[in-house]
């Protein structure tokens, strides 16, 4: 499987064709430059000690994704489009130009598996620790990449999902309940023009900590 990978990448990658048009200072350079560094095998090698249960993809592919997914707020469906469709995403992950996206569940498995692991922000760490000694990426992405604030915005989404998925639940299991979310339950709609007939996570700045506030007063209001 890895061989059959190398070889698909060694055809069509992004990276070599057309590497040099992405923006100097950008993530998207610093993940094609040092994606190899920053995500080698032996960083995951203790989500999967028997080697049972990992996925097919890479896991330098799939840290990369998981990196910029957190940085522009994308669901798990918006990452994977992106990677199929974005040749920036493309460059920065390894990916041939014709390679389609992986199934979306694949970022839900690994991030369950590091968030169960004993080091669950690996990915963000070895990142800063890159940007620290590099100075590779500037200005604003520099600052959202290298403090807490993507660890935060990634908190935030996974907690939102949640209280969402919940109110959802409710709106199913409890009598009378749906019709009184729908009438009642209208701040977070107004707030982002996400309601509760809709799964997953409200498309928002996640990287700005105004927004994540405003959703999050608006969520816990309703």
């Amino acid at each position: 499987m890895q061989g059959e990978w190398d070889r698909q990448r060694e055809l069509l990658d992004v990276e070599s064709v057309a590497g040099h048009l992405l923006e100097p200072g950008s993530v998207f350079a610093l993940l094609a430059e040092y994606r190899d560094r920053l995500f080698p095998a032996e960083l995951f090698a203790d989500l999967f000690p028997t080697g049972r249960g990992r996925p097919s993809i890479p896991g330098e592919v799939i840290a990369s994704v998981i990196v910029l997914q957190a940085l522009f707020g994308h669901s798990d469906r918006e990452a994977v489009d992106a990677l199929t469709f974005d040749l920036r995403w493309k460059a920065a992950c390894g990916y041939a130009v014709d390679a389609k996206g992986f199934d979306s569940s694949t970022l839900t498995y690994w991030r369950r598996r590091l968030a169960a692991s004993e080091n669950p922000q690996r990915i963000f760490e070895v990142v800063r620790q890159v940007i620290a000694e590099t100075g590779a990426v500037k200005t604003k992405t520099r600052r959202a990449l290298d403090s807490t604030v993507l660890d935060d915005a990634v908190a935030r989404q996974d907690t939102i999902t949640q209280l969402i998925a919940q109110i959802r639940r409710v709106g199913r299991e409890v009598p009378g309940a749906k019709e009184l979310i729908a009438s009642e339950c209208t701040r977070l709609a107004a707030v982002c023009g996400h309601d509760y007939s809709e799964a997953g996570k409200p498309r928002i700045a996640w990287d700005d900590q105004a927004a994540r506030d405003e959703l999050v007063s608006a969520l816990v209001a309703d």
